[in-house]
């Protein structure tokens, strides 16, 4: 454990500023406009949207949204009414927003200046909206999750409150599609089809990333993919190839010698079976390379993985540089990207890959090299 001399808590706050820390991002929207063409083509006749909730995953709402806009997008989705206000200013009048949590009370009036658009999840909400006359929405049907939406037995009632504009769209979310043989799926599937007839004149859509995968008789009217825009399926199992949609890199800030028998890091957790050549690497848990990777982490050097040794700390991590002589001070490791993938680096941390765009990813400071249209 961090401790400090003083007792005082050791750990400053993270800088708002991603460019005062050294992680570095480069973010290709090409690759993004191709995984969302992939997505468009695996939809068929349905529409594919794009989901830019949490900044986009972290690759940054205004130019990932911009690019999907100029390549075709004509529905995004976000989570908040504040991130859906910064994607209209990015993009301008015309494509629809919408926001995934709805209008909070007293919040219907601040959806209609921006044309922005709620989903309804409640028939508080749906009874607010229509007193506000608040205009276009979408209604959320929760099949399976007990997460956000309607209860089906609802759907009735709602559909009732909400009659003098009907929803446009209908929506619900799979639990289980990472999964393709999980029979929820068809459950949730059925529960939507059944739940969507109290909305006969709206679109439906149920497949995010993973339930895209699922075949067409998930597609419905519309597919929303998120974490698969970014370079992951989603799936348990490997499943549509797409591409890496971001480079993140730290700097190795010393080469030094670990004698046999010498220890590393916090705790003295690694012991060295032998010599071996050290580099220490300018990241840590502050820029979301978590600490639950210590000792089963790489990152990477010319497509060479470099393990981990030891505890990761807050700032710096220690890598066995071995296998890279030409390593040098002031030199860029990967973190993530086309040697160390997202799922790798999650698998390694013990969690998912979204856990990781949004952090490592999303604290890094970034460039982007934009789409060719």
């Amino acid at each position: 454990m961090e401790t400090s001399p003083t007792g005082a808590d050791p750990r400053p706050s993270l800088p708002t500023d991603p460019s005062l820390r050294p992680l570095r991002a480069v973010v290709d929207l090409g690759a993004i406009v191709a995984n969302w063409k992939t997505f468009q083509r695996l939809s068929g006749a349905a529409e594919c949207a794009a989901v830019v909730k949490a900044d986009a995953y972290g690759f940054g709402a205004t130019p990932v949204a911009q690019a999907l806009a100029r390549a075709g997008a004509r529905s995004f989705f976000t989570a908040t009414i504040g991130e859906a206000m910064a994607v209209r200013e990015a993009l301008g009048p015309g494509p629809a927003i919408i926001v995934l949590n709805g209008p909070a009370p007293g919040e219907e009036g601040a959806f209609r200046g921006p044309g922005l658009v709620p989903c309804i999840n409640s028939l508080g909400q749906a009874a607010r909206w229509s007193q506000s006359r608040g205009g276009a929405c979408v209604a959320q049907i929760d099949t399976g999750m007990n997460r956000l939406g309607l209860r089906p037995e609802e759907a009735t009632e709602a559909a009732a409150l909400l009659r003098e504009e009907p929803p446009f769209l209908a929506m619900s979310h799979l639990a289980c599609a990472s999964d393709p043989a999980n029979p929820m799926n068809e459950e949730q599937r059925a529960r939507f089809i059944a739940a969507a007839a109290a909305f006969p004149q709206a679109r439906r859509s149920l497949a995010a990333s993973a339930g895209a995968q699922l075949g067409a008789a998930f597609h419905f009217d519309m597919i929303r993919p998120g974490v698969g825009l970014y370079g992951w399926d989603g799936m348990d199992c490997a499943a549509t190839p797409l591409a890496c949609a971001a480079v993140v890199t730290a700097p190795v800030l010393q080469r030094r010698k670990v004698r046999s028998g010498e220890t590393c890091g916090y705790g003295a957790t690694f012991l060295a079976p032998g010599d071996l050549d050290a580099a220490i690497i300018a990241c840590g848990y502050a820029d979301g390379f978590f600490r639950t990777g210590s000792g089963r982490a790489a990152v990477a050097f010319g497509g060479e993985a470099l393990p981990v040794l030891g505890r990761i700390s807050m700032d710096l991590l220690i890598v066995d540089a071995s296998a890279c002589p030409a390593l040098a001070e002031g030199d860029r490791v990967e973190i993530i990207g086309p040697t160390i993938a997202a799922e790798a680096a999650a698998a390694a941390a013990g969690t998912i890959a979204y856990e990781i765009f949004t952090t490592c990813v999303g604290r890094a400071g970034k460039s982007y090299r934009h789409a060719a249209f």
